[in-house]
């Protein structure tokens, strides 16, 4: 993702809570200096206990307040937070999340964020049981209302055997996205549309046609959107990763439901983005378990409805129209043939080219996609899905 920022040094607080993913934001202390910024990192007490105040200080190059009687007479409670163009809280602890949203000011930290105007972005970063329970949902919809931005979770190992919801997200990804939420907002007041995740179509009570789809891109680009400035929709199939906060998420499970719901939203939109792995055939569902042994008749395939081509065909002059192309073909050049052949059958104006298979696009993983305009060569983009995303943006609001 690139960051859409001022190149002025931006002046950065970066808050630390005490979960094992601390050691990961001794890297976006890193990132931050590197490009120019000045850091203050304050460290919750149990936050040391993972990662030592000598390693905030070497990183960051400053001092690294830690009490909340620290700096008295500089009154360092209040200042930091009055001082900061942008707070990033990483990784941001369900504790942390709870205490933030009801107000509480216990350690340096707390006083900070109640004390600032500036941009807040939390990565959240806990187990999947912490992160799926309603206390801990409710306490980010309090937050997010209140116009803090989140990054992630994402999806994959945690600390032990456990894998799932709640892996705080890539430091750079956590740096680009934060950047850009203090940066210029072009896509302020617009409605932007993306489809997201795998269909499932019913074949009978128990089983359906389904793909490998996580819907990992969808929600990467929505988030994208949404730092941006865009009022986004994002209409969701099948997802193996947490939905976006802050965005309007519509749930569609079926190629019939993702058609309605597209094609009711897309006239108001002026960016609609199909990353969306939508099913090309369907079936009429048993209304019971069918089974071989009762010699049961499988039902027969029949195709769904072409959402993209739909959209395309009744898009205006005002609108964009960007479609995702997943092919296994392992030849660039086919694998662009096939993506401009997609643009001129769906009416599209860019067309979003990957490689997908068993092992390849699907989930939390890096990427490598080409993006092919109307006019200008294609342009090759790589790395993760929010970086991808983010370059994405890049191209269509150059154009």
């Amino acid at each position: 993702m690139t960051a859409r920022h001022s190149e002025s040094s931006l002046r950065v607080v970066l808050g630390v809570t005490g979960g094992i993913a601390a050691y990961k934001a001794v890297q976006i202390a890193r990132s931050l200096v590197t490009r120019g910024h000045q850091v203050t990192v304050i460290p919750t007490v149990s936050a040391l206990k993972f990662v030592g105040r000598p390693t905030w200080e070497a990183i960051s190059r400053s001092d690294v307040p830690v009490d909340l009687f620290d700096g008295v007479a500089e009154v360092t409670h209040v200042a930091l937070g009055q001082q900061a163009d942008l707070v990033i809280v990483a990784p941001a602890t369900a504790n942390f999340l709870a205490n933030y949203a009801h107000g509480t000011a216990e350690d340096l930290l707390g006083t900070t964020l109640l004390a600032t105007n500036a941009p807040v972005v939390v990565a959240p970063a806990m187990h999947t049981e912490m992160w799926e329970n309603p206390a801990t949902t409710e306490n980010l919809a309090t937050l997010v209302a209140r116009g803090v931005h989140v990054i992630g979770p994402e999806s994959g190992p945690l600390t032990g055997q456990d894998s799932g919801p709640g892996r705080m997200s890539e430091p750079e990804d956590i740096v680009d996205f934060a950047l850009s939420v203090v940066g210029p907002q072009p896509l302020a007041g617009q409605k932007v549309l993306i489809s997201a995740g795998g269909t499932r179509e019913p074949i009978d009570p128990v089983r359906f046609i389904g793909n490998r789809s996580t819907g990992a891109m969808g929600v990467a680009l929505a988030q994208v959107a949404a730092a941006l400035g865009a009022e986004v929709t994002l209409v969701h199939g099948s997802l193996e990763v947490s939905l976006p906060r802050g965005v309007d998420c519509v749930f569609a499970p079926t190629a019939a439901k993702m058609h309605a719901e597209m094609t009711a939203r897309f006239p108001h939109s002026a960016l609609t983005i199909m990353a969306a792995a939508v099913a090309d055939w369907s079936v009429q569902p048993a209304p019971e378990k069918l089974s071989k042994a009762d010699g049961a008749d499988w039902p027969e395939l029949a195709p769904t409805p072409d959402i993209a081509a739909e959209l395309g065909a009744s898009k205006t002059a005002e609108q964009q129209l960007v479609v995702f192309a997943a092919e296994t073909t392992s030849d660039d050049e086919e694998l662009l043939v096939r993506a401009r052949a997609k643009m001129e059958s769906k009416s599209a104006d860019v067309v979003v080219a990957n490689r997908v298979g068993e092992q390849v696009g699907f989930g939390q993983t890096d990427t490598a996609v080409w993006i092919v305009q109307r006019s200008g060569a294609p342009v090759l983009s790589t790395g993760s899905k929010l970086t991808v995303a983010g370059h994405l943006f890049d191209v269509l609001l150059s154009s």
